[in-house]
């Protein structure tokens, strides 16, 4: 069983028709926009209040990661199964993998082994064209700056040396990172310089993330910041008429799309912007269309706990009104040897002292998801290498600490092997009085709200500004954008901005490097380290192992 790979097994798997799904989330065949026998677009109008409130929303998220991945997706599909096998009505609900990924090292994003959504193959690739969608919206944009640049009739007098709107492809490709355009001629526009980010970067990826509806949606494309013209007066998105083209092309990327697991169970898939430098998490339209449609919704959040759980919980929930009632924390003992020194060639090795020494980085973890007065479940997603003691000593510690850890084995056995995770979930959300409150009010003063974050869930003794940080935290109060969320821009490789610092470092301070903002998303990111937006592919694409027949039978995609 266990030889097979994730795509052997989802082939190898019957699939239903996506109407025998809806039926299950008592929708009818005419509230189905299909593509094709097995993926369908669910209307907004599905969305009701009253159910979001009653049900139950569980997020999975994990210990700080490691090269080799911890496996949140795979738990988080596993969830679900093991939640549906106990007698549970639930639904998983997760972002859309980028293209850049799927091809470059990290693979797509549709869960492994037993664990998986599918169509496999079809969510790692063009999937119902959202991306492709939020793609041209971002570009319209861009087009429209581009071509005020040069107009005769309506020149907004756009200084292009502070265009901060870049294009964006998905892909990674580094060499498009820094680019000089409108070459050639006065035919080809303005020269100036530009880049190119990834897709899951782009602002109106987070967008539509954070839109409550098409309206809002609509609004949030008008309130984009582009840049500043040469006597300094802010331009919008709005200022270039933009907001109802760019909405056109996202008129049906706004709307969720219902999949299902290699168990027939719901999954609905919307959104992907990535969890380093975005939100990292699904739309809110989406997570509030699982919940209402479904008694349990499972759904995840990017990276480590200090990056996508905090984005989720600060920015995602506190805006939608979203009351998350269990937290599972996913870590996997070659990841708790990771963060106890071993290098990568003995990730496979048990090593009990390392575990040990590895296990403060989940007991911060642990001691953050707390300060949201939720309760954690720990998930230690198997693996063959793991030994009878190193488990043993997790489940103990952590019972030591008022926590359930659970053996989750979705990857080899789907819902059987969850069926003790649901159950422990299951008593968190029906048992504990878990009131959750984000950690942060949004109209708390800026400083007040990174250093909030950086000392209590990165554990920082303090932030230090860079003076580039300073004059951009001048030009956000001069431009009114003070209550805006904090998203931090963050290497996911550690609780600092050092990535070297592994397990549960202490007697570091994070620098703030500078503060961009995203006015649509009503964010402002502040960048610790150097960031990339656009990634670049390694020595060995994951896209040179994969093959397609004749018959049109894709392998090699992971």
């Amino acid at each position: 069983m266990a030889h097979l790979t994730d795509i052997e097994i989802a082939q190898a798997n019957s699939i239903t028709h996506i109407n025998n799904i809806a039926e299950k989330l008592n929708i009818s065949e005419d509230h189905l926009e299909h593509y094709g026998k097995y993926k369908a677009k669910l209307p907004l109008e599905l969305i009701n209040e009253e159910k979001i409130k009653q049900n139950n929303l569980v997020l999975v998220t994990a210990i700080t990661p490691t090269p080799a991945g911890e496996g949140k997706t795979t738990v988080s599909i596993g969830l679900t199964e093991g939640l549906n096998k106990i007698g549970k009505q639930a639904t998983v609900v997760l972002r859309e993998p980028s293209l850049g990924p799927v091809f470059g090292i990290k693979g797509g994003a549709a869960g492994g082994g037993y664990s998986q959504v599918v169509p496999m193959e079809d969510i790692n690739l063009h999937f119902t064209g959202d991306f492709n969608a939020v793609e041209k919206a971002n570009n319209l944009l861009s087009a429209l700056i581009d071509n005020n640049l040069q107009s005769k009739t309506r020149n907004l007098n756009i200084d292009p040396r502070t265009i901060l709107w870049k294009r964006v492809i998905d892909m990674n490709d580094r060499a498009l990172r820094d680019i000089t355009i409108g070459l050639g001629g006065t035919a080809n526009g303005i020269p100036r310089q530009d880049g190119f980010n990834i897709t899951p970067a782009s602002e109106v990826m987070a967008i539509l993330c954070m839109a409550t509806d098409f309206e809002d949606l609509k609004k949030r494309l008008g309130d984009i910041f582009v840049g500043f013209t040469y006597d300094k007066k802010p331009i919008f998105a709005r200022d270039l008429n933009a907001e109802n083209a760019m909405a056109i092309l996202l008129k049906d990327a706004i709307k969720p799309n219902l999949v299902q697991t290699l168990e027939e169970n719901p999954a609905i898939i919307h959104g992907g912007p990535f969890a380093n430098i975005a939100q990292g998490t699904n739309t809110i339209i989406a997570t509030k269309m699982g919940l209402s449609l479904s008694d349990y919704v499972v759904t995840e959040a990017g990276f480590g706990a200090d990056l996508g759980a905090e984005k989720f919980l600060n920015i995602k929930s506190a805006y939608a009104g979203l009351n998350p009632k269990c937290v599972v924390l996913v870590a996997t003992v070659r990841a708790l040897r990771h963060h106890g020194g071993v290098q990568k060639e003995d990730y496979n090795t048990p090593n009990l002292e390392a575990v040990k020494e590895g296990f403060k980085n989940l007991e911060k973890h642990i001691e953050n998801i707390r300060k949201y007065n939720i309760e954690p479940v720990v998930a230690i997603n198997a693996f063959i290498s793991d030994s009878e003691e190193e488990i043993n000593y997790v489940k103990a510690t952590c019972e030591s600490l008022g926590v359930q850890a659970v053996l989750s084995e979705g990857w080899a056995k789907g819902g059987e092997g969850t069926s003790n995770l649901a159950e422990a979930v299951v008593n968190v959300v029906e048992n504990k009085a878990t009131q959750y409150k984000p950690l942060y009010d949004w109209k708390s003063p800026v400083k007040e709200k990174i250093e909030t974050i950086a000392r209590e869930i990165y554990g920082a003794e303090g932030v230090v500004y860079d003076r580039k940080a300073e004059l951009n935290l001048r030009r956000i109060d001069r431009l009114g954008f003070n209550d805006f969320a904090i998203c931090m821009a963050k290497t996911q490789k550690s609780f600092s901005d050092d990535d070297k610092l592994i397990g549960r470092p202490t007697g570091f301070k994070v620098t703030v490097r500078e503060i961009e903002i995203a006015a649509g998303a009503q964010f402002i990111i502040p960048i610790l380290g150097k960031m990339m937006r656009m990634p670049g592919l390694p020595a060995v694409p994951a896209s040179e192992g994969m093959t397609i027949d004749n018959d049109g039978v894709i392998s090699g995609l992971s």
